[in-house]
């Protein structure tokens, strides 16, 4: 996969939030897996990385998707693999229909000012759209340390509304679910002021703080859970 693909598809941080995507192409028997639902798509990037595979796949997020991620698809001449639809993921019109549900960076926003009965269900209803034994692949911010907490509040525009999830209430999240992995990264890279610092501070996440940091210092949850 080349850089600039990479960027596409994760298109901010992508050195620290590019670990999810590098777990779930060497996780999921894709000769197993024929269409998949995009939740939040904005952009479409997930959308681009399922399309060129040569899956069947929604585009979603609450309204006007087309009109954000439809250019993107085509500069990798996939739009005929994407449908684009306007879904709520809490409300979710399928059932036992998709082989694959992705999403990255949304929960917390759904639960904005503290509402986390809004985030639980975005998960029931991706169990309920996904077919039996079907994959939810998912990535999400985390609370994370009190350095984060703070420096959210005071140069993140959301970082005072987002209700970020901890690592106990995505597991409680999933309990529906007949399995589920759980793999954590991030604690330095989200620091950056821009894609380069960001690197080079993922960077250093790599090489040593991800390995001695405790799970729930870091910033980013990603992993596979199955219906």
């Amino acid at each position: 996969m080349t850089e600039e693909l990479k960027k596409d598809i994760i298109q901010w941080d992508i050195k620290s939030w590019s670990k999810a995507l590098d777990y779930w192409e060497k996780n999921i028997e894709w000769n197993k897996v024929e269409n998949g639902l995009e939740l939040g798509g904005r952009q479409g990037g997930l959308s681009l990385w399922l399309a060129l595979k040569g899956k069947q796949i929604i585009c979603s997020d609450l309204k006007d998707v087309k009109n954000t991620a439809e250019k993107l698809h085509l500069k990798y001449n996939v739009a005929s693999f994407v449908q684009y639809q306007d879904i709520d993921a809490t409300n979710i019109p399928y059932e036992n229909h998709f082989d694959i549900i992705v999403f990255k960076s949304i929960i917390g926003g759904i639960g904005s000012n503290d509402n986390y009965e809004i985030q639980q269900k975005v998960f029931k209803e991706i169990y309920k759209a996904l077919k039996p034994g079907g994959k939810l692949l998912f990535a999400e911010n985390l609370i994370a340390s009190p350095l984060h907490q703070n420096l959210r509040k005071k140069f993140v525009n959301w970082g005072s509304t987002w209700r970020y999830v901890s690592i106990k209430e995505i597991k409680e999240c999933l309990k529906d679910f007949s399995a589920y992995d759980i793999k954590t990264t991030g604690l330095l890279g989200t620091l950056g002021r821009n894609e380069s610092q960001r690197n080079f501070l993922s960077s250093i996440d790599g090489l040593l703080l991800n390995k001695i940091c405790p799970a729930n210092w870091k910033y980013i949850a990603y992993g596979i859970a199955t219906k």
